[in-house]
């Protein structure tokens, strides 16, 4: 197939520079926030996966892939895999000096990521915002660069359903602090942990260096709500979609989905 993913246009956008720091923070977001198919040895048993692994370059690699049509491409044959999130794989493997083959020789997207980056990413994503208490004086326009707005709008996208919308303003607190809030309104119960670990990794990923927002939690019939939707930049969180099947199941069992073949 021809059609292009996120993922390959963000690595096409990493090759094009590689001395681009934001492009290759860009790239590993969208390998975090994406599902990939986890190439397995066998089926599962009860909640256990086995990855296989492949020794590549004299290093260990699990192969992972953006699409189920792409794993059957490069197998070949029916195979066990596991749809997971790709903050679950690095997780998963965070060390034990297994690096990740993504897509090999089937996408734009092909490359190998070796195990101290995956390290990384395991790491980048636990780091998480620490909880203070503040009071807001004064609400105002504010003056984040478009590289946060545009990080925030494609982090927020996959938080359908965990709040109303979010907005984004200047303010000035009651010790005279002045920063940047992004407003939750209308949070779900909940929900408030996994809202700002995604603002935390939108930060993160930007490329901004010393960045920092807060992050607030609003009912949108709140005063403060009120100030943030008249003067901040405002983000509609998607509604939640139709959670889609993720239990390994191997290509081709799927009539509706025959295996591409070689």
């Amino acid at each position: 197939m021809t059609e292009t993913t996120r993922l390959d246009d963000a690595h096409t956008a990493m090759q094009a520079d590689l001395n681009d720091d934001a492009a290759r923070l860009r790239f590993y977001e969208r390998l975090a926030d994406g599902e990939l198919f986890l190439l397995l040895t066998e089926e599962p048993v009860g909640n256990d996966i086995t990855p296989d692994i492949f020794e590549l370059e004299g290093a260990s690699f699990v192969l992972v892939f953006d699409r189920e049509d792409r794993l059957a491409e490069f197998v070949g044959a029916p195979a066990p895999y596991a749809a997971l999130p790709g903050r679950v794989i690095a997780s998963m493997l965070a060390g034990q000096n297994i690096g990740l083959g993504v897509n090999l020789g089937v996408a734009p997207s092909s490359i190998l990521i070796p195990s101290d980056a995956l390290d990384w990413l395991a790491d980048t994503l636990k780091s998480g915002p620490q909880q203070v208490e503040a009071r807001i004086a004064e609400v105002h326009s504010p003056s984040a660069p478009e590289t946060l707005i545009a990080a925030l709008d494609a982090k927020l996208a996959s938080a359908g359903g965990l709040a109303s919308h979010a907005c984004l303003a200047g303010v000035t607190y009651a010790d005279g602090r002045k920063g940047h809030l992004l407003g939750f309104i209308d949070a779900v119960a909940g929900a408030e942990n996994a809202l700002a670990g995604a603002a935390n990794e939108a930060l993160t990923f930007s490329g901004l260096d010393a960045g920092e927002i807060d992050v607030g939690f609003f009912a949108g019939s709140d005063q403060v709500g009120g100030k943030l939707a008249a003067l901040g930049v405002r983000f509609d969180l998607p509604a939640p979609q139709t959670p889609q099947r993720l239990a390994p199941v191997a290509p081709g069992s799927d009539p509706e989905k025959p295996p591409i073949l070689k």
